[in-house]
């Protein structure tokens, strides 16, 4: 059977070859990346306010890493605004998003005012979610103290769209890490691009997300990470890949344009949230309470993007795989995107044959902004429920009614789940940007911590266990009167118990859509 990955490959060569006969080019060429000048987080930033603000944190833990759970939007964009008004010498912010949305601006404005406090402020984003913003960009990285680059860039000179088929196995391949770094002192993992989606900005979905705020010796290794991709030769300075140098007017006006768009969103409701923030006065006042812990940065190496991805070596999964396997009592998984394959349905059913309850929580099909990826996963539930692992999947309806979240992030007219977590028998929990699929494993690159603190992965899967039942579907596998196997879904509707014999909150053409696409062998691209 020829696979979906070598049609799309074969239909690529097609029209690059039919590029070529109309005399357009079917791969876009770069510039040269030539000699960008090489930059590296400081180390010398102890007597910083917030060095110093650590210090004394870390007084009592020497040598250990600490963790502050950032569960819900309001507090991880105020985290990421606290932090940079605190800063002194340096912002490292890497993103695979950064929306030109409200909390997209109201992030580069914070990245604006440190730098004109004369804070070095270095911008490392993806290439997928900056079409048509060149100028902007040029605009942002003209400040003598912003840098911006920009990760495995498409062409300027062609289409992006035809670049995606032309060019698919490399434009496919994203950065998808996602960090938030200051004065090499504190630093932010997650879940969460700059959008307001992720910052319960958007009344219309609100995606359930994670992060984590870290202090100690796990920050230096996130600047580490970042000082690999930022001095890697898929990262383009702005001014390399666009040419643009804008003009004293064009700054001028763009500095103006977002002014003027921010002291319109002064009064709104979520500004206010933000400037009335628990999290923004205990920040300031240094009464943020940390769970410590040994602590350990995983992460994709940047060459992973360009190499075979066969090469385990530059694998973040790679380093997470023995963890993994070596739980003896329970693993909780909370992934938005979740596609096992045979294999991973395998070790999951290993780990339950040996006495491991496992669990995992993902999108249903309601609920899922990727109804392609929920096919991926929906063709493995049978399997798994058999091996007797636990499945949840989220309730969607539920993201109206306050409160009802594992995350704490309800009130939207649509929830949908965005965290990545694994939580290890209650010992440890890894929290990060990488989904169980093959996408995250082996296409993108990735970054989180491994926080081995019993006391953060212990409150946490009590939180998933006092909450699951409210904020998600419980599947069981039953079997019918002519002896076929179903799944039906246990949750709650309207405040009442209700099961449901097909996925909740779905119509029949939601649930052809998924069960045709789950004909086709495109796990490795989900």
């Amino acid at each position: 059977m020829i696979s979906i990955e070598c049609i799309i490959t074969r239909g690529a060569r097609f029209f690059a070859a039919a590029a070529t006969l109309l005399g357009v080019s079917a791969c876009a060429s770069l510039p040269e990346n030539v000699d960008p000048v090489e930059s590296y987080a400081f180390q010398d930033t102890q007597d910083t306010s917030l060095g110093q603000a650590t210090h004394e944190k870390q007084w009592n833990e020497p040598g250990k890493s600490g963790f502050h759970l950032l569960n819900n939007g309001i507090d991880a964009f105020v985290a990421r605004a606290v932090l940079a008004t605190a800063a002194e010498r340096s912002i490292d912010a890497q993103y695979y998003l950064l929306h030109n949305d409200l909390t997209g601006r109201l992030f580069v404005a914070q990245l604006l005012e440190a730098a004109d406090r004369g804070v070095r402020v270095r911008l490392l984003v993806d290439d997928m979610d900056l079409a048509d913003r060149d100028l902007g960009v040029a605009i942002l990285d003209s400040h003598p103290n912003v840098q911006v680059r920009i990760f495995n860039p498409f062409s300027r000179s062609g289409s992006r769209n035809l670049q995606l088929v032309t060019d698919f196995g490399t434009i496919t391949r994203r950065m998808h890490n996602k960090s938030f770094t200051v004065d090499n002192q504190l630093a932010i993992l997650g879940g969460r691009n700059i959008g307001n989606e992720y910052f319960e900005a958007d009344p219309g979905v609100e995606f359930k997300d994670l992060d984590v705020l870290t202090v100690g010796p796990v920050v230096d290794e996130v600047s580490h990470a970042f000082d690999t991709y930022w001095n890697h030769p898929l990262a383009y300075p702005v001014s390399t890949l666009t040419g643009l140098s804008p003009s004293a007017e064009e700054i001028s006006a763009g500095k103006r344009r977002l002014a003027d768009y921010l002291s319109q969103q002064d009064t709104s409701r979520y500004v206010a949230a933000l400037k009335t923030s628990a999290l923004a006065q205990s920040i300031r006042k240094r009464t943020t309470r940390f769970d410590w812990g040994d602590g350990q940065v995983l992460y994709d190496h940047p060459d992973k993007i360009a190499s075979p991805r066969s090469e385990a070596s530059l694998q973040l999964a790679e380093d997470l795989r023995p963890h993994l396997k070596g739980v003896q009592e329970e693993l909780i998984i909370i992934s938005p995107y979740f596609v096992p394959g045979r294999a991973g349905v395998q070790t999951l059913a290993d780990l339950a044959t040996r006495g491991v309850a496992v669990k995992i929580l993902t999108n249903s099909l309601s609920s899922t902004d990727v109804p392609i990826v929920h096919a991926g996963y929906a063709k493995h539930r049978k399997a798994m429920l058999r091996a007797g692992i636990a499945l949840y999947e989220v309730n969607e309806s539920l993201g109206e009614k306050k409160g009802s979240s594992v995350f704490n992030v309800a009130g939207s007219s649509k929830a949908s789940l965005h965290a990545k977590v694994f939580i290890l028998d209650r010992q440890s929990v890894f929290i990060g940007s990488l989904n169980l699929d093959p996408r995250s494993v082996y296409e993108n690159t990735e970054i989180g911590v491994l926080a081995q603190s019993r006391e953060l992965a212990t409150a946490m899967a009590k939180g998933f266990d006092e909450s699951i039942g409210k904020a998600a579907f419980r599947l069981e596998l039953v079997e019918r009167a002519d002896g076929q196997e179903k799944i039906e879904w246990y949750g709650k509707e309207n405040g009442q118990e209700a099961v449901f014999d097909v996925d909740p909150y779905t119509g029949f053409w939601d649930r052809f859509s998924v069960d045709f696409m789950s004909l086709f062998p495109i796990d490795s691209q989900l």
